[in-house]
């Protein structure tokens, strides 16, 4: 069986020990921001793109720092589906919030790793292993 792979880059923003998170319209899981590349984009057009549509937020690319790369079973999908996660942190301007495809903006802790997809599972892993989260 070909597994099918969706590529998707996420913004990691840590403090105090907890990672922004979000949930989208009519779901019930807690997602990291970004989304998946659109044609032509690099990891950090994405990532600029993503933020600022989801959170309404200006990250600087200037700053940005890979994080990892991550791979799961795709949260809502057949299996053989799975996503890459790219993953970055970056510095931003403005007010983080909500944009309209955006039900809720959360800071979520490594005891709430059980209310995320199971790519960020994998992510909320390696963050704790890391000390950050």
């Amino acid at each position: 069986m070909t597994t099918h792979l969706i590529d998707k880059i996420a913004w990691i923003h840590l403090a105090d020990g907890r990672v922004l998170s979000t949930r989208s319209h009519g779901r019930d899981r807690y997602y990291l921001p970004g989304g998946k590349r659109e044609a032509g984009e690099s990891d950090l057009d994405t990532l600029v793109r993503e933020a600022k549509e989801e959170l309404t937020v200006d990250l600087d690319p200037f700053t940005a720092t890979f994080l990892g790369e991550f791979r799961a079973q795709a949260d809502a999908h057949p299996d053989g589906i799975e996503v890459r996660m790219r993953c970055y942190e970056s510095a931003y301007q403005g007010r983080i919030q909500a944009s309209a495809e955006i039900a809720e903006v959360v800071w979520l802790t490594y005891a709430d790793r059980h209310l995320t997809s199971p790519v960020d599972q994998i992510i909320f892993d390696h963050l704790h292993d890391q000390g950050r989260l």
